[in-house]
Order: C-alpha cells, then sequence, then structure tokens
C-alpha cells in the first residue's frame, strides 16, 4: 500500500540514547506547506542529480569478478576513472541526446560523474520537466534544533518519456532529511566501571591507542607503517570542527601533519557543525580513521542531508579516484532507499512503469568504486536486527527484521559491533561479567534494568545492538556464495501501521529472498565499552565525551585499517569482502598463532545469534589485524 506523506514524516526516535536523537526527532517533522518551491528565494534554481543507465552491463558484472578472482589475467587489475567511463559509461550519443533533451526545456545541463549529469533551472522549469509541482515546506523550530525549510514534489513525478529508457534515478526534487548517523552514547544508567582488557585506558575511555592494542595494530606501527602515502575518505552529511581531530591527536602524542585534513564541499555542503546536524559523527570519522592511520591524507566529502547530496558525495569521491579507502557512518532502512513502497519522494519512470529510487545509483557507483580498488565501508547500523525501528517505532508500528543501506549493498563492507569482554560494574551490587568478547546486542543488560525497575524499553536498551540480518532487495552477491551460515529473508515480515483500527499494512517484505547477508566484519562498538569523543558542541563549548559508540565507529576504524595495509601491499586493497569470505573458504581462519579473525561466537543483536564463522551478528567475526595483513599477502 503507498505511504502517505503524513506517514513519512513520522518521528525519528533512536532505538537507544543517542548523542543527538531528539535533533533528528525535529528534522523528521512534518513541515508547513507553503506553497510554490519558487515563491522562495532558496529555491529560485533548482539543481537535481539525474543518473544514468551505465553500458555493457553483463561484462561490467563479469569484469568485477574477475578483478577479484585470483589466478584471473584481470586479478587485481584496477581501472582508470576514465578506463571504466570508455567501457562502462552512457554512450557519448546518450548523454548528448539526454542533454538536448533538457536544454530544449531551457535547463542548463552539466556532467558531473561517469553516469550523472546536473539538470538546474528554476522551481517552475523543473517541474514542468518532470511534470511535478514543487512546492516549499516550512519546519518550526523546537527546543531540539532550529527551523529549517526542504523542498518535495506534490504527487509523483514522472521522468521525461523522451530520455526514460536512458535514466534510472533523478535526485533532489525532495530535500528532506534522510539518513541518520550510527553513532550512540551509552545511557547515564549504563556508563558502568569497567575492567580493561590489557590496555590502558578502561572501555567506555577507549582511544586508537587501547584499540591497536586490543586488535594487534601495534606490529604494523612497529614496521613503520602508519597510512603514508595513502589517503581516506569519508563520505559525510554534517560539517565538523577540524582542531578537535587534531586535539584528540595531539592528546595522543601522533605525529600528524598539519595539512592533511582537506574539505570538500559537495551541493554547496552540508552548512556550519552543529549537534543537530551530526558534526559528532563526522568528528569521530575523522579522529578514528586519522588516528589509525596518522600518516594518511584526509578527504571529506560534505553534503547536504538529502538523497541526492549522499549520492553526489558518493559520486565526487569515486569519480575523481583521489581516496583509497572510503567510510561512511550514515544510512537508512534499506527499505526506505530502495523500495516505491514507502520510499519518500518516489520518481515514475514511463518506460518501466516503475518507481525509481537511489539504490541504483549507489550500486552503479560502488561497482565502479571496487573496479577502482577503492575501500568502501558503511556502520551496518544500531538497532540490532531491527533498523527500521528508528523511524517506524512501536507501539505505533509493528517491528520488522530491517538492514541499513548503504552497508546492505553488494560492493560496501558492512561494519558490524560488538562488546568487549570484561566485568561492568553498575553500582549497588549490579554487575555484569562478560566472559568473551561477544555480539553487541543490548538484551544482557535486561537484568540490570529489571533490578531498577525498567522494562528493556523503558530502560533505553531496545533493540541496540549492531545491525544484522538479510537484505530483502539486494541478490546475494557472488563473494558471499556457498558460505556456511548464509540466511534467506525471514518470512511474514509486514510493517503496519497501529495507530489505525483496523491496523494499515504498509509493506510486505518479501521472505525467503536470497539476498546480501550483513555485516561482514565486526569491531568493538557497544558504547558501554566504548570510546571517548573530544568534540566542540554549538551548544555547549568543547568537552571530552565519555561512552561514545555504535558501529559508526567501526566502518572508520577499518578505514584506517585499510591505509595500513594498502601501505604494505603497496597497492589499493579494493573490496575486502572477497578475500574475507575467501579466507572462510580455504579451511578455518580462526586457529593457530597466526588467525587472521577471531569468532564471535557468543551475544547476539535482538534476533540473530553469534554462531560458529558466519552469522548475521557479527560476519566472519573480528580481525586481528596483524595476522589479516599476512593473510591478504598470502592471497596476492
Amino acid at each position: 500500500m503507498k505511504r502517505t506523506r503524513t506517514l513519512l514524516a513520522a518521528a525519528l526516535v533512536s532505538c537507544l540514547s543517542a548523542v543527538n536523537a531528539m535533533a533528528f526527532d525535529q528534522l523528521r517533522a512534518d513541515g508547513v506547506d507553503m506553497g510554490r518551491a519558487g515563491s522562495l528565494k532558496e529555491n529560485s534554481q533548482v539543481t537535481v542529480t539525474v543518473a544514468l543507465n551505465l553500458s555493457n552491463r553483463a561484462e561490467l558484472e563479469q569484469l568485477v569478478q574477475s578483478v577479484y578472482t585470483r589466478g584471473s589475467p584481470s586479478y587485481h587489475q584496477f581501472l582508470t576513472p576514465q578506463q571504466f567511463r570508455q567501457r562502462f559509461g552512457p554512450s557519448p550519443a546518450t548523454i548528448a541526446a539526454v542533454t538536448k533533451h533538457f536544454q530544449s526545456l531551457g535547463l542548463t545541463v552539466s556532467q558531473t560523474a561517469a553516469a550523472q549529469l546536473h539538470v538546474t533551472g528554476t522551481a517552475e522549469a523543473i517541474g514542468r520537466a518532470f511534470a511535478v509541482e514543487l512546492h516549499a515546506y516550512q519546519v518550526p523550530a523546537t527546543s531540539s534544533g532550529p527551523a529549517f525549510r526542504y523542498r518535495a514534489p506534490v504527487g509523483d513525478s514522472k521522468i521525461p518519456t523522451a530520455v526514460a529508457a536512458s535514466v534510472h534515478s533523478v535526485l533532489g526534487l525532495d530535500t528532506r532529511p534522510r539518513y541518520a548517523p550510527h553513532s550512540r552514547r551509552a545511557p547515564t544508567r549504563f556508563q558502568a566501571k569497567n575492567s580493561a582488557p590489557n590496555t590502558p585506558n578502561a572501555p567506555g575511555d577507549w582511544t586508537v591507542q587501547d584499540f591497536a592494542i586490543y586488535y594487534d595494530v601495534n606490529p604494523l606501527y612497529k614496521k613503520g607503517l602508519d597510512g603514508k602515502g595513502q589517503t581516506v575518505g569519508i563520505v559525510t552529511l554534517a560539517s565538523f570542527t577540524p582542531s578537535d581531530a587534531f586535539s584528540y591527536w595531539n592528546s595522543l602524542g601522533l605525529d600528524v601533519k598539519a595539512n592533511r585534513i582537506k574539505e570538500v564541499q559537495i551541493d554547496g555542503g552540508s552548512g556550519p557543525p552543529s549537534d543537530a546536524s551530526g558534526s559528532d559523527e563526522t568528528t569521530l570519522d575523522v579522529q578514528q580513521s586519522g588516528g589509525l592511520a596518522p600518516g594518511a591524507k584526509i578527504l571529506v566529502y560534505e553534503a547536504p542531508n538529502t538523497d541526492q547530496g549522499f549520492v553526489d558525495a558518493f559520486a565526487a569521491a569515486i569519480d575523481s579516484n583521489q581516496a583509497d579507502t572510503i567510510s561512511t557512518s550514515w544510512g537508512e532502512w534499506e527499505y526506505l532507499t530502495g523500495s516505491a513502497d514507502i520510499a519518500d519522494g518516489p520518481v515514475i519512470n514511463p518506460v518501466t512503469r516503475r518507481h525509481t529510487t537511489s539504490m541504483q545509483a549507489e550500486d552503479d557507483l560502488f561497482i565502479q568504486a571496487a573496479l577502482q580498488g577503492q575501500s568502501m565501508y558503511a556502520a551496518s547500523g544500531d538497532c540490532g536486527a531491527l533498523d527500521a525501528y528508528e523511524i517506524f517505532t512501536p507501539p505505533d508500528f509493528s517491528n520488522v527484521l530491517a538492514i541499513d543501506d548503504p552497508g546492505s549493498q553488494r560492493f560496501m563492507t558492512s561494519a558490524g559491533g560488538t562488546t568487549l569482554p570484561g566485568k561492568q560494574k553498575f553500582g549497588g551490587g549490579l554487575n555484569v561479567n562478560i566472559a568473551q568478547e561477544q555480539a553487541w546486542g543490548w538484551d544482557y543488560l535486561i537484568p540490570i534494568c529489571a533490578a531498577q525497575g525498567f522494562d528493556p524499553v523503558s530502560c533505553g536498551i531496545f533493540p541496540g545492538g549492531g545491525g544484522g540480518g538479510v537484505s530483502v532487495l539486494t541478490q546475494r552477491p557472488f563473494y558471499q556464495a556457498g558460505i556456511a551460515g548464509m540466511r534467506n529473508s525471514v518470512k511474514n515480515q509486514s510493517l503496519l501501521d497501529l495507530t489505525q483500527n483496523p491496523p494499515v499494512d504498509l509493506a510486505d517484505l518479501p521472505g525467503n529472498f536470497a539476498g546480501r547477508n550483513v555485516p561482514d566484519i565486526s569491531l568493538n562498538a557497544d558504547p558501554d565499552t566504548g570510546y571517548i569523543l573530544p568534540y566542540t558542541s554549538d551548544q555547549t563549548g568543547f568537552s571530552v565525551e565519555e561512552f561514545g559508540g555504535g558501529t559508526s565507529f567501526v566502518a572508520p576504524q577499518l578505514n584506517g585499517i585499510t591505509a595500513l595495509y594498502a601501505q604494505a601491499l603497496g597497492h589499493r586493497v579494493g573490496l575486502l569482502n572477497v578475500p574475507l569470505y575467501q579466507l572462510l573458504r580455504s579451511g578455518n581462519p580462526y586457529t593457530g598463532n597466526k588467525a587472521p579473525l577471531r569468532d564471535i561466537t557468543q551475544g547476539d543483536n535482538w534476533f540473530f545469534d553469534a554462531n560458529k564463522a558466519y552469522d548475521q551478528a557479527t560476519g566472519v567475526g573480528v580481525p586481528d589485524v596483524a595476522n589479516l595483513l599476512e593473510a591478504l599477502k598470502n592471497l596476492e
């Protein structure tokens, strides 16, 4: 059943206590219709992104497998962006025809990436081009954040028939904020006194140096590896205060260059730093990736929080090909990104008669990244197996098993979360002992909540945990074929609006779908065993926050580690998923002194249990960073 705009404006309620949960609740609020967008100064000119179909799709799919198959003549023969355009980009004739069509409507057209055009004109002209009327909406200021405006089409827009066969997505007609950061803080009641697992700082106060000890990064540093000559990229939807990163690195005595960070503004950028926009997210992304690879350069691609901004930021990072490895810690439920049932602002293709989404645009970009050897990492989410919970929150909506985009994409490494071992002391004789590193799911805190008179929801722990499960939109990729532990999507998952009587069925998710399984690999993400975050708040100034966590930490950590790997190998690593699953196929990567992976067999993410080898709670487990490098060398 098609979703109404009122339902689309359902409040974003964090699945646990986030630093900026209330801010994102305000960003998702319904706006007051102010009439035609063209009547407002900020909408006098509108630019939309038109994503074109790639060419030679069958050859493209074959090549990406060949590039990642040992023994193949194409193994690790990565392409340049120019080579990608020549072989797989839209033909010059296609680009010329689409350009000519929009120019005939009085619009300006420029090519911004291999398969992307920017089309610019007045709001009225853009509306006519896509058979829709664009309106402006005003969201009033609240205690969570300032007032803001967004633009949205009234009704469904349509790709012009003359170019519909060449176009698969139109982004930017709707500018409502869409994505949430996956950084979290432990509620005050769970900021426990933790025993340290042989690290200088106890969990909850971890730095990248504690991380390096526990996950065995230090042998790489001792060999002189620091990321020199490499560039890490961060795709983000909020700006940050660079001095926060340097303050963090300098406090740890890291030798970093003063000019190592370059900010790249996409589509006008994401505005000034603020708590409401999620600037803490960008701050920790830069601190973690740059702290683990102190010799690497850092490119921060900052875009507005819209579907167009997110895709355009990835396009800039990938088409420029400057970053060797890229991470993002923002996302949303994949069904919102990729399904017309409840997707925001769908555009109809009159040729296929299907609603278009940004998911195909993402896939086209990420396959280009894989062929260029760029490694891609995304946080898997912090709502356990229930990623939709952040937006469709009970008791107003039913729970459904769900995973996060872009981590659900096949050419993206999905970064999951764990809880560190040790005793957690909460006071009053309330303790929890985690015997070994386990999947991050906060159901282990249920006894602590019960002792204080709370159920899991009122306690703030449900469904906090590392994202994981099975995609209902992306088919299982080649590298997961035949891997023990893979699962199909669970049957009988329906999103119901329970505020109506009888309940309204908003979407029936495909059951038994052989979809992509996530996450791929995990690291410590539990806020209760988490990290410090030096951060300048626009509300309270600078402070060093404790008990930071979320899979937002894991994605940039893998980003930084990959820079070390690329330096050691002398070339880019590319899509890490392929060697990870190849290690599972080749034997037992969990045994011996040189085991590249540590299996996580305890814990869960509120639905999927951690088991031997692959599981939907932790993926292949956690890395021994030094040993995994040796394994990658052996796969050369």
